[in-house]
């Protein structure tokens, strides 16, 4: 009888749309201790949604792009981007004016913070009361890189405009640095958005993009996130999709793996790699059997070794941790867009 091991190196040669079914990775161990309210905000303030967490290259030091109290930064003057200590201190903020949604979030090897603002929070409400539509926004559809004092150091996309064309995107969902600098933007979050992945110099200078709407092999279907290991292939969470697809740096597919679920967030230390889902079971719904929560596992075999639950079962929007990081010890943050809050999870 083949071993599991063998059974999911099967699946990830053949496409999506004939894989058999994955069981649900959710009777696994939970080996950590939640911690809630660990982060102290500064005076006056309160945490809004937010999925953006990254580790600083200290190892332990915490990034976090907030929604400005809220779930998006638009009438806002608050700085979205803060760094707290490995205590919980507040040590610094900035991004102020800049952005409406902040999203994904990055620490490049020279420090650098970038940032995406997917615009995604402002809805698509139909107007039929006659009145004259509202102003479009000229902020979003950005990817930002900071320096680590929150200099502004390079502004790819156009504030405000929406495409699909070579110097703009649609949602840009997350962003990741290759040690040679080159940059990859997950673009596209909503329905009507782009399914790419879009790559550029370290200056911003276009090189190639990939993917489109589809649900077969290099098809996306909401590129939520994005990771790198130490071979330098890109994870994306193609989040719609239920996987996570694997590519080379040039946009070669090279697997797909579907036993973490509906990945919101995808964060890798070593060979460990860690997924956040915020969608499965009540709230996507076309996943019922699956539960939400962060998903542990192995990248050599890609077997789910533990499992922290949401714990709201019956939550009808998103839940739980929609981005993820872990510091050098092992620790594992959670940001939470439904239950704005930025979770700590301690091995015990």
């Amino acid at each position: 009888m083949p071993t599991l091991a063998l059974v999911l190196l099967f699946l990830i040669s053949i496409p999506a749309s004939a894989q058999v079914k994955v069981e649900p990775t959710n009777d696994l161990p939970d080996p950590y201790l939640t911690m809630e309210g660990w982060a102290r905000m500064p005076q006056g303030r309160t945490w809004g949604s937010t999925s953006a967490v990254e580790i600083d290259r200290d190892g332990v030091s915490v990034w976090v792009a907030e929604r400005c109290g809220a779930n998006n930064c638009l009438n806002s003057n608050l700085d979205p981007i803060l760094k707290f200590d490995s205590t919980g201190k507040f040590v610094k903020s900035f991004g102020s004016g800049l952005m409406i949604s902040p999203h994904g979030i990055y620490v490049d090897q020279n420090d650098n913070v970038w940032v995406t603002d997917c615009t995604c929070t402002l809805g698509r409400r139909p107007d039929t009361s006659g009145a004259a539509a509202p102003a479009a926004p000229t902020k979003g559809h950005q990817v930002f890189k900071f320096s680590p004092d929150g200099k502004l150091l390079l502004t790819l996309g156009k504030a405000g405009v929406a495409g699909d064309g070579p110097d703009v995107f649609n949602q840009p969902s997350d962003v990741i640095v290759a040690p040679n600098g080159d940059i990859f933007v997950a673009d596209g979050h909503n329905t009507g958005t782009n399914n790419r992945i879009v790559k550029f110099d370290r200056s911003g200078k276009l090189i190639t993009m990939w993917g489109k709407l589809g649900s077969g092999p290099g098809e996306l279907n909401v590129p939520h996130a994005i990771a790198m290991d130490a071979s330098g292939r890109l994870f994306v969470g193609d989040r719609s999709n239920n996987r996570i697809q694997i590519f080379d740096q040039d946009g070669k597919f090279i697997g797909a793996w579907s036993n973490f679920s509906r990945p919101s967030g995808i964060y890798i230390r070593g060979d460990d790699i860690y997924v956040a889902d915020s969608e499965s079971g009540s709230v996507a719904k076309d996943r019922p059997e699956w539960q939400r929560g962060i998903r542990i596992g192995r990248i050599a075999d890609h077997i789910v070794r533990a499992f922290i639950p949401d714990p709201n079962k019956n939550a009808t929007g998103t839940s739980a941790a929609e981005g993820v990081a872990v510091d050098a010890h092992g620790v594992i943050y959670g940001a939470e867009v439904g239950p704005r809050a930025l979770k700590r999870y301690v091995r015990q």
